[in-house]
């Protein structure tokens, strides 16, 4: 156990008490959270790489904490009406499809390893912005309505990318 493990469980940690937040209406709490747990993701990736500190268990558990906080988020926000539900059904979508790929070539025996692709990252940087946003607007009290709509039709639209590429990806493998 290292540092930027640490951090990565320190986010995973972080999730229900955004969920929480979010669901009390704390949207100031919810927002200091999900910062919170923003600057962990950078700042044990930065210690990782640069001071040697990568792991296996690392390889794991950051995306997984990545994956726990915008999953509860979205359902979140979605569930108390703070983001259109469709919005979260596809990004929550598009991850069970990704994942339920991985498993069934695993189950195929031919493993799968997924390497994030540039449409993915652009997603999560997406994901990430419009979720910062709707925290932002409802814990500031503040009118994002205009950047709202825009990261949320840029987040349907790289998260159906994201799918498809995936999904292409996964049937060229399959077929080998």
């Amino acid at each position: 156990m290292n540092i930027p493990n640490l951090l990565t469980l320190l986010r995973i940690l972080l999730v229900p008490i955004v969920v929480w937040a979010i669901a009390q209406k704390q949207m100031e709490i919810a927002l200091a959270a999900f910062v919170v747990a923003g600057v962990t993701d950078a700042v044990d990736g930065y210690i990782a790489k640069h001071f040697n500190q990568q792991t296996e268990l690392g390889a794991y558990l950051d995306p997984l904490a990545d994956k726990a906080l915008i999953v509860s988020i979205y359902v979140s926000l979605a569930i108390f009406g703070f983001i259109p539900p469709w919005v979260a059904i596809l990004v929550v979508s598009r991850d069970i499809m990704i994942v339920g790929a991985v498993v069934l070539a695993t189950l195929m025996e031919k493993p799968l390893t997924i390497q994030p692709l540039m449409v993915s990252k652009a997603n999560t940087a997406a994901q990430i912005i419009f979720a910062a946003l709707v925290l932002a607007a409802q814990g500031l009290k503040i009118d994002l309505g205009w950047a709202i709509m825009i990261a949320m039709y840029a987040v349907a639209g790289l998260t159906l990318a994201s799918a498809a590429a995936y999904m292409v990806g996964w049937t060229r493998h399959m077929s080998t």
